[in-house]
Order: C-alpha cells, then sequence, then structure tokens
C-alpha cells in the first residue's frame, strides 16, 4: 500500500517477498485517499505546517484498506507491531496497530532481525535490503525510526531491564545506561499504555509479555 512517501525499493522488496512465499498480492495505492483527506481536511487546517497528524493518516488508511479487506472476504488481520514498537508507543492507533492478533508483540526488533536471518540461513527468502537498510515507517520523506527512537541494540537492552528484569530506573543506570536516555524510554513505555490497552491480543514467547501479564494504569505518574 504504496503512500506519496513510499520508496520504490520497498515496494519491489515486498513483492519479492510474496513471491518467494508463494503467496498472493495487491498493490493498493493510499494516495488517492489521502489526497481525498487531505483536501477534506484543508479547510480546517489551513496553514499549518505538515506533522505527525499526515503520518498517522497515511497508517490509518492502510488499516481501513486492510480491515475492509477482512471483513468482506473473512480472513483475520495479523498485527506484526513487535515488541520494542509496542513498548515505546511507535505505531498508529487505529492504523499499524490494526489487527485480531499481534504475531510479533512479545519479540523485540533485534531478535526481528536475528530471526530474518535465521530464515535466510540456508537461502535467501526476505530480501536482503529489507534487512539491511535502515528501519523507517516512510511516512515523511527521509524518515527513519532513528529521528525518533535510539538504536534498538540499546533501547531492547534498556527494554528488557526493564520489563523482563523489573528493574527501576536507577537499577538500570547502574548499568551503564545513560540516565537521560533511560529516563526518557521509560518515560515512553508508561506513556503509551492507553495504546497497549487497544491493540491486538499478543503471542506470548517470553516470562513478560504485554496483555494480562503486564497490566498497568493507564493514567499513573509513576517515573514520569
Amino acid at each position: 500500500m504504496p503512500s506519496p512517501f513510499s520508496s520504490g525499493h520497498s515496494v519491489d522488496d515486498a513483492r519479492t517477498l510474496a513471491i518467494r512465499l508463494g503467496m498472493p498480492y495487491e498493490i493498493i495505492p493510499i494516495a488517492p485517499g489521502y489526497d481525498t483527506m487531505m483536501s477534506v481536511l484543508q479547510p480546517y487546517f489551513t496553514d499549518r505546517p505538515f506533522d505527525v497528524t499526515e503520518e498517522n493518516l497515511q497508517a490509518r488508511l492502510r488499516g481501513m484498506i486492510l480491515m475492509a479487506f477482512s471483513n468482506k472476504f473473512g480472513p483475520i488481520l495479523l498485527n506484526t507491531t513487535n515488541k520494542s514498537e509496542m513498548a515505546v508507543g511507535y505505531g498508529t492507533l487505529y492504523g499499524d496497530l490494526c489487527g485480531g492478533l499481534s504475531v510479533l508483540g512479545d519479540v523485540y526488533k533485534t531478535d526481528v532481525y536475528a530471526l530474518a536471518e535465521y530464515i535466510n540461513k540456508d537461502s535467501e527468502v526476505i530480501p536482503e535490503n529489507s534487512i539491511s537498510k535502515p528501519p523507517s515507517a516512510e511516512l515523511r520523506p527521509g524518515q527513519k525510526d532513528s529521528d525518533s527512537l535510539p538504536d534498538y541494540a540499546i533501547l531492547d537492552q534498556i527494554l528488557f531491564q526493564y520489563i523482563e528484569g523489573h528493574q527501576g530506573p536507577q537499577d538500570i543506570i547502574s548499568k551503564g545506561f545513560d540516565e537521560a536516555l533511560v529516563r526518557r524510554v521509560l518515560r515512553m513505555v508508561n506513556s503509551n499504555e492507553f495504546k497497549r490497552h487497544q491493540t491486538a491480543p499478543v503471542l506470548r514467547v517470553s516470562p513478560k509479555a504485554f496483555g494480562m501479564g503486564r497490566r498497568m494504569p493507564i493514567v499513573g505518574k509513576y517515573l514520569s
């Protein structure tokens, strides 16, 4: 579902993966729907600059299309948000957080990469470009996940200590992590509980998955 900001290689990689897996696929551009929604909203947005509003609109158009296919043809929509993204709220409600079941919600981003490498151990199934390129939601020109998040190799270590390790900020900082970064990450985790309350059930593969195994107050001021 390419948008005006999608790179050509992302579309090519997705098509290549579908062909290698023997899956049917469709390419459904969201640009017409995006342009229509922007024309509807423009009288109210007037001269306000492009921001996360327009980014989320793209994600929600994709979610709407996928849910329409689910309703019309019957298959369940699988949510593919990983644990790192779910932890810090790096996802759009009613957009890429749509779905009836979350298959990677208990798998950290770095583990997703490790799984991809494992799948490719004998032959290239997942296009190498999908693994090696900087991760990006491609919702604005030149966007990269690193614009908003720490490097996943560091982020996942902090998240693991906090979630699975039950460690507080001082405990994590004492392990050598930057204090400002630790406090920022933990604030993101705590402030995005409201999103996790509205997302799909998560397939549990760790001792502490989001959902029934880790319910936190939505409006709690802890570690704020």
